[in-house]
């Protein structure tokens, strides 16, 4: 019985174990394969909620360790793989919009931790937009994107994760 509340904190700690693949292989220049971990993340981390759920283990810990792995597999890693594959040439403007990406998510993050949920998301998950911002950046590969479209995703999708307006409900 003692084991299997370790089990989600596993799944969330390896959402972060592909995060820091993901930026390793940013590092290497294999934007495709950084791209697929983050998305791999993603599916790690809609798993370790559901199983802590299923097996009665949900925390304090556990919520705060999924925040912290969250902001690296689905803030810092998309954020750093646009910015490497597609915004590096636009200087300080580029470190400007890439750097407010998981500045965002951090802060929807926090927010999320200290709000007591009633079923309704405020803003955009973290994962959601990490997960758009690797599915973007997979698509660019094949087909011709625009910078400026890239760009107004990325300020849109940083909003989208602060915004009170906005509101989803959790399937």
């Amino acid at each position: 019985m003692r084991i299997k509340s370790h089990i989600p904190n596993m799944f969330t700690l390896f959402n972060l174990s592909l995060g820091v693949l993901s930026i390793i292989n940013i590092l290497a220049e294999n934007y495709f394969l950084a791209a697929l971990l983050i998305l791999l993340a993603a599916l790690m981390d809609r798993f370790d909620g559901k199983l802590a759920r299923k097996f009665d283990a949900e925390s304090d810990l556990g919520k705060e360790l999924d925040s912290l792995c969250d902001l690296i597999s689905f803030g810092v890693a998309p954020a750093i793989l646009i910015w490497a594959s597609h915004l590096i040439d636009y200087g300080v403007i580029g470190m400007a919009i890439i750097i407010l990406f998981p500045i965002a998510g951090a802060y929807r993050l926090a927010r999320y931790n200290v709000t007591e949920f009633e079923g309704v998301y405020m803003g955009i998950p973290i994962t959601v937009s990490g997960g758009i911002v690797a599915l973007v950046n997979l698509y660019s590969m094949n087909y011709n994107t625009s910078t400026y479209f890239l760009i107004f995703m990325m300020m849109f999708l940083s909003y989208s994760m602060v915004s009170q307006k906005i509101k989803l409900k959790k399937r």
